[in-house]
């Protein structure tokens, strides 16, 4: 780290949920507590609370000290680089609440199987192709009609999302989804949140049944990889200018790229291994995580 890095000053976001404001009023006063010339600015009042960092003394400070066993999450990152202009999310267990996989196969009678091993890939346990070859194998058959009977009865938006991507387009920002899912869903999804583009795996159909493959090459672990850098170039973004969020195993690669990398109530190896991880809350808390308050989000 250079000397201006090193010297940069840092804020530590605390967030909860509007009934957990208690837990989140004695995080700030521990963290206050503990750091002697800390200020704080509450973004939104018993939701989310920016503690500025003083620039010395911050040796053994945790953040996670503070919070203890509260459910209260928290994001550290320098002030002068909090703001993202550009967002790549990955689709299932992230932007909504399910595996679309999963959903398909239950409609044939085999989701818990399925699901087993959307599991285990999701966890890294086993290889992310193979294992989409596998559970697409299974779907042979089934009437491509069930799709939109999925989409309308099943999938249901995570709380937050559209108003962080909305919220970032509002401000110059470009919003990306892309799932190691299938097109057919994240073209819809896409377009009711509001992202500027969609990338995805495509299933193939022969006639009006689906014919149990994917078309190669399969979008994996480093095409999500791909598609943060190729849009980084594209708008000419520094890394710190780029978030990325996603729970599984095959969006570490992206999640490690970017400026910001979120693990969304994710796995634990995804947990682990990413800059921030967002435990308890929908995903407003990203755009607290930036610096907006309640009154700007764009609904």
């Amino acid at each position: 780290m250079n000397a201006s890095a090193a010297s940069a000053p840092l804020v530590a976001t605390f967030i909860a949920r509007p009934e957990q404001a208690a837990a989140l009023a004695a995080t700030v006063e521990a963290a206050l507590s503990a750091l002697p010339g800390a200020t704080a600015d509450w973004l939104a009042e018993g939701e989310a609370c920016d503690v500025l960092l003083p620039q010395t003394g911050l040796a053994g400070f945790r953040p996670e000290a503070a919070i203890g066993e509260r459910p209260v999450d928290v994001v550290v990152q320098r002030l002068d680089q909090r703001r993202k202009r550009l967002i790549v999310a990955d689709m299932d267990s992230t932007m909504i609440g399910q595996e679309c996989i999963d959903e398909l196969a239950d409609m044939a009678g085999l989701k818990a199987h399925v699901a087993a091993i959307t599991e285990r890939a999701m966890r890294g346990e086993i290889e992310f192709e193979p294992a989409l070859r596998e559970r697409v194998a299974l779907l042979k058959g089934l009437p491509v009609g069930v799709v939109g009977q999925v989409l309308a009865e099943r999938i249901r938006l995570t709380p937050g999302g559209p108003e962080l991507v909305r919220t970032m387009k509002a401000h110059g920002g470009y919003a990306a989804l892309v799932s190691g899912g299938f097109t057919l869903f994240t073209g819809p999804v896409a377009a009711q949140i509001g992202f500027d583009e969609n990338r995805a795996n495509i299933l193939d159909v022969e006639g009006d049944h689906l014919a149990g493959t994917v078309t190669e090459p399969i979008l994996g672990k480093e095409a999500k990889l791909t598609a943060l850098m190729e849009l980084s170039r594209r708008f000419v973004l520094s890394r710190h200018e780029t978030l990325a969020i996603g729970d599984g195993a095959n969006d570490l690669a992206m999640i490690g790229a970017a400026g910001l990398g979120v693990a969304y109530h994710a796995k634990p190896k995804v947990a682990a291994e990413a800059d921030a991880r967002i435990d308890h809350n929908d995903l407003t808390a990203l755009l607290f995580a930036q610096g907006y308050r309640r009154a700007e989000f764009v609904r």
